[in-house]
C-alpha cells in the first residue's frame, strides 16, 4: 500500500513563503511522476504544479508560474512545493499526488492520471 503525507501548510501572510513536503512510503515504484493540486471551497480541484521521475520535467499551473516551485528527492521518496509570494487567492487545501510512469521523463497535469493521493494539507492566506 502507498501512502503519501503532505505537511507545511499554515497560516500564511501575502507576500510569504512556505514550502510544503510530501511524503511517500509503503510500497513504491521504480518510476514515479508527482503533482501537487488544490482546491479552494466551492472550486474544483485546480493542477498546481508536476515534475518527473528524474526531476529534469516540470510544469507548472498559470496562476502559480513563476512564484511556485515544485522539487524531488528520490533518495528521502519525497517531494516539495515551494510557494513564494503568496497571494490570497493561493488559499486552498493542497494534495500530493504520485502515478507510476514507464519513462523517467513524463508528467501529467491531469488529476484522473494520478492514483495516489495525499490527505490534503490546508494553506491559508491572510490578505
Amino acid at each position: 500500500q502507498v501512502q503519501l503525507t503532505e505537511s507545511g501548510g499554515g497560516l500564511m501572510q501575502a507576500g510569504g513563503s512556505v514550502r510544503l513536503s510530501c511524503a511517500i512510503s509503503g510500497r513504491t515504484f521504480s518510476t514515479y511522476s508527482m503533482a501537487w493540486f488544490r482546491q479552494a471551497p466551492g472550486n474544483e480541484r485546480e493542477f498546481v504544479a508536476a515534475i518527473s521521475w528524474g526531476g529534469g520535467n516540470t510544469d507548472y499551473g498559470d496562476s502559480v508560474k513563476g512564484r511556485f516551485t515544485i522539487s524531488r528527492d528520490n533518495a528521502k521518496n519525497t517531494g516539495y512545493l515551494q510557494m513564494n509570494s503568496l497571494k490570497y487567492e493561493d488559499t486552498a487545501v493542497y494534495y500530493c499526488a504520485a502515478a507510476p510512469t514507464y519513462r523517467s521523463t513524463t508528467y501529467f497535469r491531469s488529476y484522473s492520471d494520478y492514483v495516489y493521493w495525499g490527505q490534503g494539507t490546508q494553506v491559508t492566506v491572510s490578505s
